[in-house]
């Protein structure tokens, strides 16, 4: 079960910045419904964060029946959000007011994929 990256994660993000926009792909496992109702919290208190580094939310939404499961791996949400470069996600998540509201994220929580990606080029 991961939920929050580690250092050494953290570590290979900070290297494979190229400076370009990164578009994180949340996929998220609730801890039931109370679960459900704290990562609701936490997305809306996360709001003014995300303003202040300039990051846009896309695209969060509900999952159905997955057509392709990946064995023990259900998601109830997804969600994905730009941010104009790597520094900024980093700069977000380091602030010590957003830290404040990160514990809401892990205890909401009984799994999570936390994917940056970035525009396929085709090579």
């Amino acid at each position: 079960m991961s939920i929050d990256p580690t250092a050494e994660d953290v570590r290979k993000y900070i290297d494979e910045d190229d400076g370009e926009p990164v578009i994180m792909l949340n996929l998220l496992a609730f801890d039931g419904e109370a679960g459900r109702q704290k990562y609701n919290e936490y997305a809306m208190a996360t709001v003014p964060h995300m303003a202040r580094v300039k990051a846009e939310l896309i695209y969060f939404g509900d999952t159905s029946t997955a057509l392709v499961p990946d064995d023990g791996h259900e998601w109830d949400a997804v969600i994905l959000v730009k941010y104009p470069n790597r520094n900024a996600f980093l700069e977000m998540v380091m602030d010590p007011e957003y830290q404040k509201i990160s514990k809401l994220r892990t205890a909401a929580l009984k799994d999570a994929v936390l994917q940056p990606t970035s525009l396929w080029t085709g090579t």
